[in-house]
């Protein structure tokens, strides 16, 4: 299945919830979710009851549109958190955190996970020091990300950072904001994530 392409404004229309997928668009009166609020297409605001499954698939396409992945890498970071110690769907969560792009995007140099994903493509950014253009890369305790010298005079980056005290920084990460760097302090905690996620459907939907 190919990337999703169409308006992102729907995704957040048809999962009744603002996912903050367009930056800067979604805190303005153009917000497509503010003005519409309820789910595309002609009988969008007649939909009836979903089944259990409809329901457990809503979240799982919901988490999966909100951290811009396809199904593949979706159902791969979901075997990755069931081989690990834990809570399955916890460490799910916790693994979409720790990827390079949410990161950059959670420090404030992108408006988006999807601009996020774009820059360090790039080349825009460093992990310790070292160059790494990989979005799904996961970030360790300790881990230094930092925007490159050169990339600092971007413009996007510079909106970014100007906007970031709107959005805000995690408390398991710690920006330093005059050196265009931050430090993963620790490894983020379920209480860290404050959208409205029911990560237990999603392992009782891949379980079936």
């Amino acid at each position: 299945m190919a990337r999703y392409r169409d308006s992102v404004c729907r995704l957040c229309r048809r999962e009744n919830l603002k996912m903050f997928l367009k930056g800067d668009r979604c805190y303005s009166e153009k917000c497509a979710f503010e003005r519409r609020s309820y789910a595309p297409g002609q009988h969008g605001q007649g939909r009836g009851k979903r089944s259990e499954y409809g329901i457990q698939l809503r979240e799982k396409q919901k988490v999966k549109w909100m951290y811009g992945l396809l199904e593949s890498q979706f159902r791969g970071t979901f075997a990755r958190a069931d081989r690990l110690k834990g809570i399955t769907g916890t460490n799910l969560l916790v693994l979409l955190e720790r990827r390079l792009d949410n990161v950059v995007y959670r420090l404030g140099f992108a408006n988006s996970r999807n601009q996020a994903r774009q820059l360090v493509r790039h080349n825009h950014f460093l992990v310790n020091g070292r160059k790494v253009n990989i979005p799904s890369f996961i970030v360790k305790k300790g881990d230094t990300v930092s925007v490159k010298e050169k990339s600092q005079k971007v413009a996007s980056v510079i909106e970014s950072m100007e906007a970031v005290a709107r959005r805000g920084v995690p408390q398991w990460l710690e920006l330093e904001k005059s050196h265009y760097s931050g430090i993963v302090k620790s490894l983020p905690n379920r209480e860290d994530l404050t959208m409205p996620i029911q990560e237990q459907l999603i392992v009782e939907l891949y379980s079936k």
